[in-house]
């Protein structure tokens, strides 16, 4: 029985080409634990519904992450971050997600801008934006940031969800003079919208001012002399007609 040449001569090849005799065969590189636990943290997270075991396993494969060289893994960490806020937020346990977040990052100028803005949208939705205040404000003004994509992005969503709510009018007209990333149109657009909030603000000074001028002024304390001095001659004529009785009953 002849041998078939034609299979047995064909070299075997590779991703590369003919594979030699002499050439290592590569392997491919085996993925990192953390990755694997992203995925398992996902799927609790969007099919069994599982926060509690989905921000664990985030825990689990953002501490196997610190044991990695730094910036091997920087998208699996902020992904890890992302799912882990989304388990707190649906857990009801919302207000550790910054504290959460920063013990995976130590320092809030080196939160990824995904994470940031999730943090922002989240305690803004709550009526809480102090609680991001100082950590945003921290974010935006490390030069380490600036040349971000992102940086436009987070810094008006910053004046807009953070400044303006909480009434910090100066902060925000200096953020948008300051900055290189808005345009001429753009710091038009936010300058108006500081200029209306300043405006509600006194509107609402003054209405509160004259509501307790009206109160002050329907107050007992503060009526004119004369009707205060008919009460008291009224309190008198009751005054006198008891006394009056109580002598008549006597004799």
């Amino acid at each position: 029985m002849k041998s078939d040449s034609s299979t047995s001569a064909a070299p075997l090849r590779g991703a590369g080409g003919p594979l030699r005799s002499s050439e290592p065969v590569r392997a491919s590189p085996a993925r990192a634990p953390a990755v694997d636990l992203l995925e398992e943290a996902a799927d609790l997270l969007v099919v069994h519904l599982d926060f509690r075991a989905a921000l664990q396993a985030c825990d689990r494969a953002c501490r196997a992450l610190a044991e990695e060289p730094a910036g091997t893994s920087l998208e699996v960490k902020c992904s890890l971050c992302v799912v882990g806020i989304q388990a707190l937020a649906e857990m009801d346990r919302w207000r550790e997600v910054l504290c959460w977040v920063l013990q995976y990052y130590q320092v809030p100028e080196k939160l990824p801008p995904k994470v940031l803005e999730l943090c922002i949208l989240l305690y803004s939705k709550m009526q809480e934006p102090g609680a991001v205040l100082d950590v945003v404000s921290a974010w935006l003004q490390d030069p380490a940031n600036h040349d971000l994509p992102e940086y436009g992005t987070l810094a008006e969503l910053h004046l807009q969800r953070v400044l303006l709510p909480l009434g910090c009018l100066s902060e925000a007209e200096e953020l948008v003079v300051s900055s290189a990333a808005f345009g001429e149109e753009q710091q038009l657009e936010l300058l108006q919208a500081i200029y209306t909030t300043r405006q509600q603000q006194k509107q609402e000074h003054s209405g509160t001012k004259e509501a307790q001028k009206l109160k002050q002024e329907a107050s007992p304390s503060s009526l004119p002399f004369l009707y205060k001095l008919a009460q008291l001659f009224h309190w008198i004529q009751r005054a006198v007609s008891s006394r009056l009785y109580q002598l008549h009953v006597r004799d």
